[in-house]
């Protein structure tokens, strides 16, 4: 655990109970997706080699998701759990093929049912129904949602309710208000994970301002081979041995890929301009494509870029924001990160280098990883870190205090520049208002000396945007340098952090005058 703490990906602190807390990182996806084996000694399976050496990560999680089934050797449910029969991430790409677009309440309340797929049929009449009665409906979609919901839960857990069995885990309210929240929230949960995991295999588009779910137009194809060719049956439910060899096999089930003919018709469709070598070899032609796809990503982030700087952009960005703030959006922490890249990109003249992933269209795929800051602004003679997120209150102190202070110290270390810092939330927690302003002060050498945080809630952020845009000439990195330089001397001459946060958000309302 020591030595996962120390790796730039690393998210979490793990300090409670270390070896729990890195045994609880490698028994549970790892091994359920069949890339590690627990016993008799922990070690990686084929598949694990691959997922670790292999350029097309997408294609190996792809592979491993529909063969993830449930009843297995792995996972045996329990008497009162429903009948399982599925191999669930197979079922939703069915779904999503059948229905066109999946959105993320109809995955929560009928989706998650999936756990016989011959049931297939019932479900998708389920979604039919519900978006009948949701089109008929007059009034507050939400109430409609939630009475819709609760509907369905009552006749999933009839009979554990005639029992009165009503009371859970996480709570000693045993009321069946209470009960159908907790059951919500489980299905909530279940739901998210699988539109994050669905997402990896490349397959699947999200739009994260409708919440929904549609395939990739370019790889249908590969979805109808996968449909067509993959076995929806569980297998060696009883057969430990051979269902730990089948998980663990990397070139299992066959993609549409596998075929040469298919994946040279494939290049050809999405690239027909380019030639394809005869002496290739099938994993060449793999590479060849990840390279095509690769070129098509970078140039679509540079046309975005561009976009942004000439401020075609900017109603777009407010949009966004309004939509995460109002919490009408899919991965809000995503897509805040995501739209901060891009208010940055417009605010000024400097470079800016997002650390969140992309994926092969330039959309925003996941969060950055751990250890590094979320955006990298490089002004020439000097840097800023850009932290974003959604956390608020007392957690918001606690999950971003000391990581923001060491990404900006890293930063200035790595760079040899100036380097300051903007964290941006929806509200910012009075703690770290408190902790940023004494670290203006402090000299700590393992942060390169005092540290220039400035955190700003996301309104008055988007009113320095807003004044970008409107301003009659383009701001330089002049402004943005005098903007944390300002907030140096307010922290020399302040009493208070009180005082300090308050003229520094005067300070950004006005930034350009």
């Amino acid at each position: 655990m020591g030595v996962l703490r120390d790796e730039d990906f690393f998210n979490g602190q793990g300090a409670n109970d270390p070896a729990f807390s890195a045994r609880d990182r490698i028994n549970r996806a790892p091994k359920s997706l069949g890339f590690v084996l627990l016993e008799p000694t922990l070690q990686l399976t084929s598949a694990g080699h691959k997922l670790l050496t292999s350029r097309r990560t997408d294609e190996v999680f792809l592979r491993q998701m529909l063969k993830f089934q449930v009843p297995s050797p792995y996972h045996k449910p329990t008497n009162k759990a429903a009948e399982f029969c599925v191999k669930p991430y197979l079922e939703m790409l069915r779904l999503v093929r059948t229905m066109g677009t999946l959105n993320f309440d109809e995955l929560q309340m009928f989706g998650m049912q999936l756990t016989n797929y011959h049931d297939f049929g019932n479900i998708v009449k389920k979604i039919e129904q519900f978006r009948i009665a949701k089109a008929q409906h007059v009034g507050s979609y939400r109430n409609f949602k939630t009475e819709y919901l609760n509907s369905e839960l009552r006749r999933i857990y009839n009979e554990r309710i005639q029992r009165g069995e009503t009371k859970t885990r996480e709570s000693n309210d045993a009321s069946l208000d209470n009960f159908l929240r907790t059951q919500s929230s489980n299905m909530r949960d279940y739901a998210d994970a699988c539109f994050r995991y669905l997402r990896i295999t490349g397959l699947v588009n999200v739009s994260h301002v409708g919440k929904s779910l549609s395939l990739v137009p370019e790889r249908i194809a590969d979805v109808d081979y996968i449909l067509q060719n993959v076995n929806r049956e569980p297998v060696f439910v009883e057969d430990s041995a051979a269902y730990t060899a089948y998980l663990g096999n990397a070139d299992l089930p066959r993609l549409l890929t596998d075929d040469r003919q298919m994946l040279e018709d494939k290049i050809r469709a999405e690239f027909p301009s380019v030639s394809i070598a005869a002496s290739a070899s099938l994993d060449e032609l793999k590479d060849f494509l990840a390279d095509l796809l690769e070129q098509r990503k970078n140039q679509s982030i540079i046309e975005q870029v561009a976009e942004i700087k000439n401020y075609r952009q900017y109603n777009e960005i407010q949009e966004i924001y309004d939509k995460i703030e109002k919490k009408e959006i899919f991965d809000a922490p995503l897509m805040l990160e995501w739209n901060t890249w891009r208010a940055m990109t417009m605010l000024d003249g400097g470079d800016i280098q997002s650390n969140f992933n992309f994926d092969d269209y330039g959309q925003p795929l996941s969060t950055a990883a751990g250890n590094m800051s979320d955006i990298v602004c490089d002004y020439g003679d000097y840097m800023v870190c850009v932290e974003v997120t959604m956390a608020s209150g007392q957690k918001q102190y606690e999950m971003e205090g000391e990581p923001v202070t060491r990404h900006l110290g890293k930063l200035k270390k790595e760079s040899g520049k100036p380097c300051y810092c903007l964290f941006v939330a929806p509200t910012i927690n009075d703690a770290c208002v408190s902790h940023f302003f004494a670290l203006h002060h402090i000299n700590l050498a393992m942060y390169g000396g005092k540290s220039t945080i400035i955190p700003l809630p996301l309104q008055v952020f988007r009113k320095m945007v807003e004044d970008s845009y409107k301003s009659s000439y383009t701001p330089n990195p002049q402004h943005i340098r005098n903007f944390f330089e300002a907030s140096n001397d307010f922290a020399r001459t302040c009493g208070s952090e009180v005082e300090w946060y308050e003229k520094i958000k005067e300070k950004a309302l006005h930034w350009l005058e």
